[in-house]
């Protein structure tokens, strides 16, 4: 077959090859274009779920007319926290309180002035990246396990070696993670506890209208990726493989019955798998976090009567 002059021919095999090597390139700028987006999106996702805006909104002590100290403690890798130590009119125990994600020690002195009446020293303090503490990003459990473990550490260097635990969401989860890590803790009350951090991501993700497979499957990478950003391992300090080793210290947990941060599935699972003793005290009407203010007229007596029977 004749060829016009300066025409470049191109067999059928060579045609074949240079198509594939375009759909070859034309897909690898694709995935490129799929992995710079994924990438782009854990980083923000992770920046967002390890910095949250800091608060430290709800007043004083003397705002509530408590007598108290600021405090300071150092964590084992030197991050400052801060807090307030509020002694009891006539002491008989002492508690340690532990604030929710994104929140401050600052919104819980409203629960002080009935336990201080009723004998107990309070110990409030701001967990890591939040409030008036140091530290640049929290990782939810993992290490907030070290900064609540550095609190019971600053009681017992004053002399004070036995502790009841209160958390409220994020701080009832470290508390249920941190309670077998020391035999300081005599009593563990978990308010709005969630079982394991994958389950709040997702259930997030979902709330935005992501399909469920797929938040469950970006839920995953972003917390592998939080691992290794936080530098402990997420997963390992779920509740979820913690609370059975709680016993044979007490557990009250608490939860609302229409909380849709953390479903109430969350607090029957931690409950059938922890020891004895314990109890299960569900809000039916209450959503995340408001048991309190659903039944203020049972919420601390509650607390109360266990921390009396157990402390």
């Amino acid at each position: 077959m004749a060829h016009k002059p300066g025409q470049l021919w191109r067999s059928p095999q060579r045609q074949y090859n240079h198509g594939m090597l375009q759909a070859a390139t034309a897909w690898l700028s694709v995935l490129i274009a799929i992995a710079a987006a994924t990438g782009v999106f854990v980083v923000l996702a992770l920046r967002t779920l390890t910095r949250p805006a800091r608060t430290v909104a709800g007043g004083t002590p003397p705002d509530y007319g408590l007598p108290y100290e600021s405090v300071s403690f150092s964590t084992p890798d030197a991050i400052t926290l801060k807090g307030w130590w509020i002694p009891a009119i006539v002491p008989r125990a002492t508690l340690v309180f532990c604030h929710g994600y994104a929140g401050s020690k600052a919104p819980d002195l409203k629960y002080v002035p009935a336990l201080r009446e009723h004998g107990y020293s309070v110990l409030l303090f701001d967990f890591r990246a939040h409030g008036e503490s140091a530290g640049t990003r929290t990782s939810l459990v993992c290490n907030e396990r070290q900064d609540l473990l550095a609190a019971i550490a600053f009681l017992q260097q004053h002399g004070i070696h036995q502790v009841g635990l209160i958390g409220f969401s994020m701080g009832a989860a470290v508390a249920i993670a941190t309670a077998p890590l020391s035999t300081a803790v005599s009593a563990v009350v978990a308010d709005s506890a969630f079982a394991e951090l994958r389950t709040i991501v997702a259930q997030n993700l979902r709330r935005r209208g992501w399909p469920s497979p797929i938040a469950t499957l970006w839920t995953a990478l972003i917390l592998q990726v939080a691992s290794r950003y936080s530098g402990c391992n997420v997963f390992h300090s779920d509740p979820i493989r913690w609370v059975g080793r709680v016993s044979p210290r007490p557990l009250l947990i608490i939860h609302g019955g229409r909380d849709r941060d953390v479903p109430v599935s969350e607090a029957i699972r931690l409950y059938e798998l922890a020891g004895l003793p314990k109890e299960l005290w569900v809000v039916d009407e209450a959503e995340h976090r408001r048991a309190d203010q659903v039944r203020p007229e049972e919420y601390m007596p509650r607390i109360l009567a266990f921390f009396d029977a157990w402390l």
